[in-house]
């Protein structure tokens, strides 16, 4: 059982394969696969209960929650060189995976804040939004002014896998 204690909540369409995503990403399994993170727009985002059931990016932005369009933001790329190894936590029976923080440069106001970044899987560079599975979703409301936004999605991981 995957243990979202990290993540804000997970995706189930992701549900006992996050660490996979993670590590076919790592290991170019397909080469130039990568993990995205989007930021959605605050107006009209839906619930967490109503996006853990979307099995797509493009899913996500069908109904009334959208990506962000502001200035200086577009969807950042992780590829392998960009993931660190992990290694299982052998003492307390659990895997945390993260990511880097995230920094996007001079973002506008217009186009609005922002509420949450999704982290997914993108198998290859040629995807569509219906073939990236969202991952895991993180509250972060902000407003941007113009300034640098940097995001850590948690200081422990974006994601924990451990048994029920």
């Amino acid at each position: 059982m995957e243990d979202p204690l990290v993540a804000d909540f997970p995706f189930n369409i992701a549900l006992g394969r996050a660490v996979e995503f993670y590590w076919r990403v790592k290991n170019g399994d397909p080469a130039n696969s990568a993990l995205l993170v989007v930021a959605l727009a605050a107006s009209g985002v839906e619930s967490d209960a109503v996006l853990r059931d979307k099995v797509s990016l493009a899913d996500v932005v069908l109904g009334n929650t959208n990506e962000a369009t502001n200035a200086g933001y577009s969807r950042k790329v992780l590829l392998a060189a960009d993931l660190a190894l992990y290694e299982p936590d052998y003492d307390n029976d659990r895997v945390d995976i993260d990511i880097p923080d995230q920094t996007w440069t001079a973002v506008q106001a217009t186009g609005g804040a922002w509420s949450k970044l999704l982290v997914c899987y993108r198998p290859a560079p040629s995807s569509t939004d219906a073939q990236i599975i969202p991952i895991s979703a993180h509250d972060f409301g902000i407003t941007p002014d113009g300034s640098d936004v940097v995001a850590q999605i948690n200081s422990l991981g974006f994601y924990r896998a451990a048994p029920a």
